[in-house]
């Protein structure tokens, strides 16, 4: 788990919010559970909207 706290510090570092970013164990045994994670985890992206640096390529890629 130390690994995914320090690339939480690097999307930070980077400008994404560290909440993009889930790392949480399902066993095969559990695919209610795996369907839950993963509900989720795709409504907490879909809150949080946009990738901002997606949005800043754009930019970049139309001032060229």
């Amino acid at each position: 788990m130390a690994r995914a706290q320090g690339l939480k510090l690097v999307l930070e570092d980077s400008g994404i919010d560290s909440d993009r970013f889930a790392i949480e164990w399902v066993s095969s045994a559990e695919a209610p559970r795996f369907a839950e994670v993963v509900t989720r985890f795709t409504q907490k992206i879909r809150e949080l909207g946009p990738n901002p640096l997606k949005a800043q390529r754009v930019e970049l890629a139309e001032a060229s």
